[in-house]
């Protein structure tokens, strides 16, 4: 487990907000407790100066090379570059064999944390798996190059705007379909977080050059499968009810669940039952039970750090 003293202020360069500055990953943390109650994160230097009560586990959540802070971070991206940046976070938040860290991985953050767990054993307590980490399923009719080609269209498309205000952001982020109902300041603070530069000419935070190397990943890049055959550490798999559009199938239907449980028997699966792929983080009841989840797993010592690795909307 992560020492109660190692706080992640090794002796580096800080933004204003508590940021590691380039080239390192940016991180923001705070204590779970606070994290869970509001499902809002805390700057690095406010975790840093509140200190944690005995038992309550500290949250690290970094910011994936070439996302959010971390946005100017050059090349190589893909989930293996990305897990050794996790690995310098948890040593530089004190994680080591002795005492690992407990990680939590939602959507593309999932796919980075089993990563980790398989080259940085050493660092990982247990995996726990928010919506992500198992290879995608083409669509029906199409190969996984085809099924890549697709999602990044759009996606690119979307890197490309330019918005003349946060507002104008949100107006974009509004309507789509997995916030109906659901729309929160948490989600307000999140949207707004995936912006860069100055109005009026806004952009998404996440680099181009990132998408094409992250997202071949996700269907099944030769790491990623690597680390699902050796996988060793205790890992627990939540699946939200519905997908990244609200809508039925969700991300991992029925049948992949099936052959999950058949190839890969250690890793347990739990459905979270009225959330969707962006819900089970960013509402009250989904955060709710992926905090019920990491406790689940036992007693967390003092200064124990959660990582929470997620990507940015899309």
């Amino acid at each position: 487990m992560v020492p109660e003293g190692g706080r992640g202020r090794a002796d580096r360069p800080r933004g204003a907000r508590g940021h590691l500055l380039a080239p390192r990953v940016a991180v923001r943390g705070g204590p779970a407790a606070r994290a869970a109650g509001s499902g809002a994160g805390d700057s690095a230097d406010d975790a840093a100066g509140s200190g944690s009560a005995p038992g309550v586990a500290r949250v690290v959540a970094p910011d994936l090379r070439g996302r959010g802070r971390s946005n100017t971070l050059p090349g190589p991206y893909g989930m293996a570059q990305h897990a050794d940046d996790l690995a310098a976070v948890l040593r530089a938040a004190g994680a080591d064999a002795d005492r690992p860290a407990v990680v939590v991985g939602h959507s593309m953050g999932a796919f980075a944390s089993l990563v980790l767990a398989d080259r940085h054993a050493e660092l990982v307590e247990r995996l726990v798996l928010v919506d992500g980490g198992i290879p995608l399923a083409p669509p029906p009719g199409m190969s996984p190059e085809e099924a890549l080609q697709a999602l990044l269209g759009p996606a690119a498309e979307r890197l490309r705007m330019e918005f003349a205000s946060p507002e104008a952001y949100l107006d974009y982020w509004e309507p789509h379909p997995a916030f109906t109902g659901a729309w929160t300041p948490e989600f307000e603070e999140y949207i707004r977080y995936d912006l860069d530069g100055a109005a009026p000419r806004l952009r998404p935070a996440t680099a181009l050059a990132a998408l094409a190397d992250d997202n071949a990943d996700l269907y099944g890049g030769a790491s990623l499968l690597g680390a699902l055959d050796r996988l060793r550490v205790p890992t627990l798999l939540l699946r939200a009810e519905r997908g990244l559009l609200g809508q039925l199938p969700p991300l991992y239907p029925d049948e992949v669940m099936d052959r999950v449980r058949e190839e890969h028997p250690a890793i347990e699966v739990r459905d979270v039952p009225g959330t969707n792929h962006y819900t089970i983080v960013m509402t009250a009841d989904g955060a709710a039970a992926v905090a019920q989840a990491v406790l689940a797993g036992g007693p967390l010592a003092a200064g124990t750090a959660a990582l929470r690795d997620s990507d940015t909307p899309g």
